[in-house]
């Protein structure tokens, strides 16, 4: 890849029952956590937009601005999984690359290779097992454990750790 853009959802649909961190914060830490990483962007490109944010949407978006460009988009096992209940499913499979994290997913009924498997044959999808390092902590946790005041420092870059703890 020529580069990883990380780009903060603008206002995800599926948690609107879910507290949600503003997507300006979350610009400004994933900012943070990009600074000195060569080939690592962060893009204001959906937290910019108005109303709920799709991803099928933002891919279509992203072909009319580059036309010509192949998307590779990088999700955890947890969406690989989820993706048949995503708005426009066949829309996200059909304009990108997935590139799924291997990592434990508790409501998987079948393994991952089986749910590539499934995918590629329903919807002509291109998607490859990402394998890198595994960070065994959630959100949830990370927020938890901030809630109560215990470092996070082991498991986001320092500058992004000092601002969560500055802005609370």
């Amino acid at each position: 890849l020529d580069q990883i853009w990380y780009m903060p959802s603008g206002q995800p649909p599926h948690k609107k029952d879910h507290n949600v961190t503003a997507g300006r914060i979350r610009l400004d830490m994933t900012r943070l956590a990009m600074e000195g990483h060569e080939g690592f962007t962060c893009s204001d490109f959906e937290v910019m937009r108005s109303g709920n944010t799709y991803t099928s949407q933002t891919l279509e978006m992203l072909h009319g601005l580059y036309p010509g460009h192949t998307f590779y988009f990088i999700i955890g096992a947890d969406s690989l999984y989820e993706i048949e209940h995503w708005h426009e499913p066949e829309k996200v499979l059909a304009q990108a690359v997935i590139l799924a994290a291997v990592r434990e997913y508790e409501s998987a009924g079948r393994s991952m290779e089986k749910q590539i498997a499934y995918l590629k044959e329903t919807y002509q999808a291109d998607v490859r097992m990402l394998h890198c390092r595994e960070i065994d902590i959630s959100s949830a946790e990370l927020r938890r454990m901030t809630a109560l005041g215990e470092p996070i420092d082991a498991f986001v870059p320092g500058p992004v750790a000092r601002y969560i703890q500055k802005h609370h």
